[in-house]
């Protein structure tokens, strides 16, 4: 839709205006939690994720790629800390890990790469 519009002059002349933007509709989903408007969160979070792509576009990166690609990095950046778990810890049926354990395991995957 970005693209569309962007074809009859509706944009932005450079990369600062969607960042802006970015940021605006980010402040306009921060109220909406704290406002607890459910359906609020819902349209600002829309609102939010067109400006990312909007963004991606205006950096000549596919915002498909790019998220396709985290996916890819947190699915293997998660496996590390399942096998680190369930080498150290038993699994995660044992319960009881902290965050700080989590967050230290995936501290270790981020390192691999």
């Amino acid at each position: 839709m970005g693209e569309k519009a962007a074809k009859v002059g509706f944009d932005w002349p450079n990369r600062e205006g969607p960042r802006a933007k970015v940021d605006e509709e980010l402040a306009e989903l921060d109220q909406a939690i704290a406002a607890g408007d459910q359906q609020q969160i819902t349209e600002e979070l829309g609102d939010l994720l067109f400006s990312v792509v909007n963004l991606g576009r205006h950096l000549d990166v596919d915002p498909e790629a790019a998220l396709r690609g985290t996916v890819e990095k947190f699915t293997d950046r998660f496996a590390h800390v399942e096998r680190r778990v369930d080498e150290e810890h038993g699994g995660f049926a044992t319960g009881g890990l902290s965050l700080d354990v989590l967050e230290a395991f995936w501290q270790e995957a981020k390192q691999r790469r």
